[in-house]
């Protein structure tokens, strides 16, 4: 059983000795594998005056850098995301090739499951968590668990890393 207290003790120590992007998401991602589960852990920040996004932090920089922008693509994931600002599940590879262009390179990473959560601070989305894990591994309980448990202290990273 996940001590979440222990794991939520051990953000908020992390957190409160940030300093910067790196630590800042780094502390989510430990809260993130202690309580939820993850494999590849990314944040993405948004610029929609710019129409861009930006990997401000990734577990995995061989695979996913944080070098560079690319553009929003206007299609059903900026719909659930952006506009409904609701999370993006899917649990198969199937259903993660629909929108994600680079779902071959998710796949051989061992995912087949993700779950992108919007981050909103001041009516604003500056960004977005990415989760990803075994197929079917992000369940409705899981992702519930995910709201309750990351969505506060990812808003606290973010504004952290914003400076």
């Amino acid at each position: 059983m996940t001590d979440y207290f222990a794991a939520i003790t051990a953000f908020d120590a992390a957190i409160g000795q940030a300093a910067g992007a790196d630590q800042a998401f780094a502390a989510l991602q430990r809260l993130a594998e202690a309580t939820v589960g993850v494999k590849l852990f990314t944040f993405m920040t948004v610029d929609m005056e710019n129409e861009v996004a930006r990997r401000a932090y990734t577990s995995d920089p061989a695979n996913y850098p944080t070098s560079g922008t690319k553009p929003i693509r206007y299609d059903s994931w900026f719909d659930i995301v952006h506009k409904e600002r609701q999370y993006f599940v899917a649990n198969t590879i199937a259903d993660i090739a629909k929108v994600f262009p680079d779902y071959e390179l998710i796949d051989s990473l061992g995912c087949q499951s993700v779950v992108n959560m919007p981050v909103e601070i001041g009516g604003e989305l500056v960004g977005t968590v990415n989760m990803l894990h075994d197929d079917g591994y992000y369940t409705p309980e899981r992702v519930d668990l995910i709201r309750e448990v990351l969505a506060v202290p990812a808003k606290l990273a973010a504004v952290l890393a914003r400076g």
